[in-house]
């Protein structure tokens, strides 16, 4: 009987969602499994809103509840009605955690290896998400995710070629590298040091049918000099680059304890863009946190025009239990909602700046379901014709909305 997964968060859950399937079926139990993320307490909310959605629609299917908000909110999971177990993070990708006697939640913090996702594709996915890494050593003042997924801790690099290889050999044209702290990949690993930029080209080195490689979010303080290197010389590494900034302003990225001042950031994004002209940036901001004060959400403003931001994931803070943010002076609610709208326009404003400055030109684009592509930068195109997922074009941009590019 297929089991049926319902995901929240990240990429990695994504990933991992279609990766626990085989061992959440092979009992052949009637099964749901929400694959839950702790984020943001919106995040949460949503879950359980989920839950009770299923338990309304699928009478008798049991629902089994995992991922980090099975590791960080474990007593408020368990305590819904709906609920049948808990799955803890360090044990859903092992055959063994969804036996009856499978601990469950709370030993993701004794984990030292990283399970390799071992599949060859993700279905409705046109691009293969791998995960290389997994946990967090780092302690933001903010984040409950080092609790909810651990240490961190690498993939070994022979099993991330080996399941690209399987991705490739099976029609995949384009692979993302994820994990939770990816730019800490291989510290944990025994042997000779083998950093992120050293997988990069160690995968493009060894695989190479594969015609696209990308990279999830990183922290841009921790890029390794080999990193740099790919970016510069590497055609099939893409030239879109995802950065956990959070904030613009010192003060407030001390507060957060962050690992990088705004100046970083700025000089990163100069240094990056001198060396691949064509470099697009994405950035993870949050929109009131604590203590934050006009003046200094003004430079987190700022920054998306001097960093030259086009993608923008903006966070509204949320308060996370335990966590030392939790405990400082709160921005107003009201405050907080319109900094992250006026962040989500200035993102916007940027998307638009970006699209008409494509609009005359020709890329090549990886083209995905419902008419829609990704070009090498990430940008979203929309194609003219039914074109097959997973197939590379070369379409020329007649124009653009102001959210997508459109091919003539």
């Amino acid at each position: 009987m297929a089991v049926e997964t319902v995901t929240f968060g990240c990429r990695l859950n994504t990933v991992e969602s279609e990766a626990l399937r085989v061992h959440a079926a092979a009992d052949g139990q009637d099964r749901v499994v929400v694959n839950t993320c702790a984020v943001t307490a919106e995040a949460g909310r949503q879950a359980r809103k989920a839950i009770r959605r299923i338990a309304r629609e699928r009478p008798g299917a049991e629902i089994v509840v995992t991922g980090c908000g099975a590791e960080v909110e474990t007593a408020a999971y368990a305590a819904m009605p709906e609920v049948s177990r808990l799955v803890g993070n360090a044990e859903k990708l092992r055959p063994e955690g969804w036996s009856a006697a499978a601990t469950g939640p709370g030993v993701v913090m004794a984990a030292r290896t990283a399970e390799p996702t071992r599949i060859a594709g993700m279905g409705g996915h046109t691009r293969a998400f791998v995960p290389v890494q997994n946990g967090c050593d780092h302690r933001c003042t903010f984040c409950v995710i080092p609790f909810g997924r651990g240490a961190s801790r690498s993939v070994p690099a022979a099993d991330v070629i080996a399941q690209i290889e399987t991705i490739v050999a099976h029609g995949g044209r384009e692979v993302v590298l994820t994990g939770v702290d990816l730019t800490a990949y291989g510290r944990d690993l025994p042997g000779p040091a083998l950093s992120l930029g050293g997988l990069v080209q160690a995968i493009l080195r060894a695989v190479p049918g594969l015609a696209r490689l990308r990279l999830s979010s990183i922290d841009s303080v921790e890029a390794d000099p080999a990193l740099i290197a790919a970016i510069a010389e590497e055609e099939r590494l893409m030239p879109h680059l995802h950065l956990s900034l959070q904030a613009g302003d010192d003060l407030i990225l001390k507060r957060m304890k962050r690992r990088h001042l705004r100046a970083d950031a700025i000089r990163f994004c100069d240094a990056v863009r001198r060396l691949r002209p064509d470099m697009v940036f994405g950035a993870d901001l949050i929109a009131g946190f604590p203590t934050e004060t006009e003046a200094q959400f003004s430079r987190s403003l700022d920054l998306v025009a001097e960093c030259g931001l086009t993608h923008l994931h903006v966070f509204p803070y949320s308060p996370r239990p335990g966590t030392p943010a939790a405990r400082m002076p709160p921005v107003a609610p009201g405050a907080i909602r319109a900094r992250a709208a006026r962040l989500r326009q200035a993102g916007g404003d940027a998307l638009r700046r970006h699209l008409g400055a494509q609009v005359g030109r020709r890329l090549t684009v990886l083209a995905e379901r419902g008419g829609l592509g990704r070009s090498a930068d990430f940008t979203a195109v929309r194609l003219s014709g039914a074109l097959a997922p997973g197939t590379l074009h070369d379409v020329a941009i007649a124009a653009h909305d102001g959210a997508l590019l459109i091919a003539a």
